[in-house]
């Protein structure tokens, strides 16, 4: 087990980890324990009563917070022809077609994100082992396999997130930096709260959501009602 750092063991000791906090106390109490010197992104995770390996089970898709992330995305456009303008036009941090994916061949990963026009997923299908273990393959559930590549790139920069249920069912999503106002946390936390709950699939029995966890870059967990 790793060895924590004597901060980490002064903050942890200030979360209760007996209690489910309310949201408001969680985000209020992250913001007490921070201890690193930078602006620590806030995620939640979810502990989840699924089993991801029946189709029905496995939760995917991507919203926009209404506050954003506070995290600028660098966007890479897939594709060809007049859309490459469209893309430009929008905002995208890098525009191309095969030159662009002969260059991800070789290594290039200065990006976040991936949107793709789907003339182009024949081609990027061809660099799956490449891009499916780090999360980078466009997808039309979570919006980034489209024609409309203004409006994927839009929201991006907006503060769309992105949450998939892993094998273990857990969903981790960030909600925003440890500087934004009590109110933005929380309205970010109750907007992925809100998705995730009204995707409950329908062979799921008894608690649904087993676990809510909030924490901050580097700092202990705090368990959340969700309320």
């Amino acid at each position: 087990m790793a060895k924590h750092g004597k901060k980490y063991v002064e903050a942890l000791a200030k979360v209760d980890r007996t209690k489910q906090y309310s949201v408001s106390e969680a985000i209020n109490l992250a913001k007490e324990i921070n201890f690193v010197k930078f602006d620590p992104t806030v995620e939640v995770s979810f502990r989840l009563n699924v089993d991801p390996r029946h189709a029905d089970q496995q939760i995917r898709g991507a919203m926009v917070l209404p506050h954003g992330t506070g995290r600028s995305q660098k966007v890479l456009v897939i594709t060809q022809g007049p859309k490459e303008k469209e893309a430009q036009d929008a905002g995208a941090d890098f525009v191309g077609g095969k030159e662009i994916l002969e260059q991800i061949k070789g290594g290039w990963f200065d990006f976040d994100i991936i949107v793709a026009t789907p003339d182009m997923m024949g081609e990027l299908g061809k660099l799956g082992k490449l891009l499916g273990p780090k999360g980078l393959m466009p997808n039309p559930k979570t919006g980034t396999v489209t024609m409309d590549v203004a409006k994927a790139i839009s929201e991006i920069k907006k503060g769309k997130v992105q949450y998939r249920v892993d094998k273990e069912g857990n969903i981790n999503v960030m909600i925003g930096k440890l500087s934004f106002n009590e109110e933005q946390l929380a309205e970010n936390f109750k907007a992925i709260y809100d998705v995730i709950l009204r995707a409950r699939p329908a062979a799921v029995k008894g608690t649904y959501m087993k676990n809510v966890v909030l924490s901050t870059t580097m700092g202990p967990g705090i368990r959340v009602t969700g309320e």
